[in-house]
């Protein structure tokens, strides 16, 4: 098992931040792994449903979770926005590509 980083305000060499940020980018890697798994359900329940992957008010309500956790956590809302908008748009690809592969039954 890897040995806890120290936190960032702790660190006092550049190793130390980058074992700190390996470790946060793996975690995100998890996440990310996590994430996909309920846009493959969706795609799975939509299906039967004729629901299409990309629902507008979905997209603009998730945007607007995202700009307000990212504010309340201290981080800017607009650089949340800037890096989850492309990440909506590929699991809406993502979502299109497994509901033309499983038509509903």
């Amino acid at each position: 098992m890897t040995a806890r980083p120290k936190a960032a305000q702790d660190c006092a060499t550049m190793e130390e931040v980058r074992a700190g940020i390996d470790v946060v980018d793996a975690e995100l890697v998890r996440l990310l792994v996590r994430r996909v798994g309920y846009i493959d359900r969706a795609a799975t329940l939509k299906a039967p449903l004729n629901l299409p992957a990309r629902i507008d008010w979905r997209v603009e309500e998730v945007v607007a979770k995202v700009r307000q956790t990212a504010l309340e956590h201290g981080l800017d809302p607009a650089l949340a926005e800037t890096l989850w908008r492309p990440l909506i748009d590929w699991s809406i690809a993502l979502e299109e590509e497994r509901l033309s592969a499983d038509p509903a039954p």
